[in-house]
């Protein structure tokens, strides 16, 4: 799918700079292009000297809250909702420590780190699976879940607004926030529906109903904000958040007797080596969507959107961010090079690149995670897997776009 994707934006771009050169008479789009090539080649190493640093130390950091048993003691505690979400199972089987480490990474928003510890994971759960070549429940529970990425922290995006130069980094951090528990819980509704779990269980009611309880009292509480306060308060929570996190592992790791420096150490190592494998597809797709967007073929395919939106009568400010969100199902590094084009493009404070921003953390990669954990444990029959995964995809984007026109759309 990746190979069709990526050709397909060389071939749409190609189409798109003839008809502007022989209808138009634009000779110039050919020199837009090869100069858009050199300029992306050029930003992804930029990029990727960042996101270096950016792994490293969380890897880094979540290795220290591994070793320090933080991981084991999360695991504990939703030990009990695994039991009803994933009633075959058993209880203690190292699937579930892997599936909560794995959920740490997400919630950290290392999407990168993620990926091997999920690997993981789905392998175990395949020995439990009575059907090797189709999807268990718990399977496809978890690999759902992991598609609606449920991010509370989303240090990579956080990393591309300040390396784009956003005075706050973490100005999105509350919007993702409020997206990405939509496409969770959508992703989770729908999951319950099809495999008939009983979430009114007390023990499911108190785990969900109290998540739900404290998002709907974070959501009052913004309520009575302006859009400037809003902005504000997202930016000094995200900040509070993010170093409350660094202190609480360090600490942890300290109240046990880690060797913090080490255990850092350690797992840093392994962020450099993830970092420095993704710089040919951050290559590869930030040069495909700069030739797109310098043929003209991105603009031709927004504006056509834009007018049939305008049609029927809606706002047309999110159409711009579109793209990020169109591509996010079938890659992640299209829908990174979407956004950080977008960032350069309007500009890193932007309400289009603002709303990529947060598109970006709503949801995951959903057609790469499933051909990913699946295909690494020869998985053929998904059952309702895409059907789940997507309207986890429709709702965070939904929501994206709800959230955003209240903290930051133009008045």
């Amino acid at each position: 799918m990746l190979n069709r994707l990526w050709l397909g934006f060389f071939l749409v771009a190609a189409l798109a700079a003839l008809a502007r050169w022989l209808l138009a008479g634009d000779a110039a789009v050919f020199a837009a292009i090869t100069e858009s090539l050199f300029a992306m080649a050029k930003l992804s190493v930029e990029v990727m000297v960042l996101l270096f640093g950016t792994l490293t130390l969380w890897l880094g950091l979540l290795r220290i809250a591994e070793r320090a048993g933080l991981v084991e003691v999360l695991a504990r505690a939703l030990g009990p909702l695994f039991k009803r979400l994933m009633p075959e199972v058993p209880e203690g089987h190292p699937a579930i420590g892997l599936i909560t480490l794995n959920f740490a990474a997400n919630v950290l928003g290392l999407d990168n780190a993620a990926t091997p510890i999920g690997l993981r994971a789905m392998r175990e759960l395949q020995t439990l699976n009575p059907s090797q070549d189709t999807a268990s429940n718990a399977q496809i529970l978890f690999l759902v879940l992991n598609a609606s990425s449920l991010t509370l922290l989303p240090v990579s995006i956080f990393m591309y607004r300040a390396q784009q130069g956003a005075p706050d980094p973490t100005l999105v951090f509350l919007p993702i926030l409020i997206a990405t528990s939509a496409s969770t819980l959508a992703g989770l509704l729908s999951v319950a529906w099809m495999q008939r779990l009983k979430l009114w269980d007390p023990v499911a009611l108190a785990y969900l109903g109290g998540g739900a309880l404290l998002l709907g009292a974070l959501l009052a509480g913004l309520a009575t904000l302006s859009a400037a306060a809003l902005a504000s308060v997202s930016a000094l929570v995200g900040n509070l958040v993010l170093f409350g996190v660094i202190l609480m592992f360090l600490l942890a790791g300290a109240v046990k007797r880690v060797p913090v420096y080490e255990a850092f150490i350690e797992g840093a190592k392994d962020g450099f080596g993830v970092a420095r494998d993704l710089l040919p597809y951050l290559v590869a797709m930030l040069c495909a969507v700069g030739v797109l967007r310098a043929s003209g073929a991105l603009g031709y395919a927004l504006e056509g959107i834009r007018w049939v939106v305008h049609g029927l009568g809606m706002n047309t400010d999110f159409v711009a961010a579109l793209p990020t969100a169109l591509v996010k199902p079938f890659s992640g590094s299209a829908a990174r090079a979407m956004l950080i084009e977008t960032m350069q493009h309007y500009g890193v404070d932007s309400y289009p690149a603002l709303l990529a921003a947060t598109m970006q953390g709503s949801t995951e990669t959903t057609f790469y995670v499933v051909a990913v954990y699946f295909g690494a444990v020869g998985i053929k029959r998904v059952r309702h897997t895409v059907g789940c995964a997507l309207a986890a995809d429709l709702a965070g984007i939904i929501a994206s776009i709800a959230v955003c026109a209240w903290f930051f759309a133009p008045r």
